[in-house]
């Protein structure tokens, strides 16, 4: 297993809902540069 893999497996989360093509979902992204944070909604 590739290293990636290994630190997205520990990151992910174990309660994702199920969803289906056709499905509205909201995603937020946390991003972290340095010291700043910024949540943005995509």
């Amino acid at each position: 297993m590739k290293l990636t893999d290994e630190i997205d497996k520990a990151s992910l989360k174990k309660d994702v809902p199920e969803f289906s093509p056709g499905d509205t979902v909201k995603v937020h992204v946390r991003v972290v540069e340095g010291n700043r944070e910024k949540n943005t909604d995509i």
